[in-house]
């Protein structure tokens, strides 16, 4: 009775901590892909347009300066601006004047036009202002860090970061010296795509 009280006890417990377990992965990925929206296509991507059972027409394609593509049959069609499934949807209903029942799918092979959009920029009294490429798990420590550190003209714990959110773009105070002097890291704030950071200069 009281092995099989035990056994009860241990799944129990498992239980809890699997379901934390997945909370806690849970919340990492909402924190990692908060600001992450819906993909929409730009100049210069390129994208793979694939015709099922229909090699001839399945094409890979850059994105024109003016946002169009050409595709066999259809000719150019707007894709700058416009999701993938939204594109793969305007191509089927374009092909079906020649096809019956098209199967298309559309798929990003390379992001060139969201290389500006995912940096993360520092500027003011800073050694080298930059615009660095955004990745995953950068803090505030790491970006200040490659843009050479704060100049001997800053006044590091009035910095702020810009965020953009909901439509408007969001500040928070950053105390730089407090994060690189004292190890105070509540204000290293793990960064996000299109994030700015300006340390300003002290007032002499």
């Amino acid at each position: 009775m009281k092995f099989t009280l035990i056994l009860i006890l241990m799944s129990q417990l498992l239980a809890c901590a699997s379901s934390t377990l997945v909370d806690s992965k849970s919340s990492q990925k909402t924190l990692i892909y908060a600001s992450v929206k819906t993909y929409h296509i730009g100049v210069d991507d390129v994208l793979m347009v694939n015709v099922w059972k229909n090699p001839d027409l399945s094409v890979t394609v850059p994105v024109r300066p003016d946002g169009r593509i050409s595709i066999p049959l259809v000719g150019d069609i707007v894709a700058g601006g416009k999701e993938p499934m939204v594109v793969a949807s305007e191509i089927k209903t374009e092909l079906e004047k020649f096809i019956r029942e098209p199967q298309v799918t559309v798929m990003l092979t390379q992001l060139r036009s969201h290389e500006f959009i995912s940096r993360v920029r520092v500027t003011g009294a800073v050694n080298t202002p930059s615009s660095l490429p955004y990745r995953q798990g950068m803090t505030v420590l790491d970006a200040l860090l490659q843009a050479g550190g704060a100049n001997d003209f800053a006044s590091a714990n009035a910095a702020s970061l810009y965020r953009s959110e909901n439509d408007s773009i969001t500040q928070y105070d950053v105390y730089l010296s407090d994060i690189i002097h004292s190890g105070q890291l509540e204000t290293n704030y793990v960064l996000l795509p299109g994030d700015i950071i300006t340390v300003p200069e002290r007032l002499f």
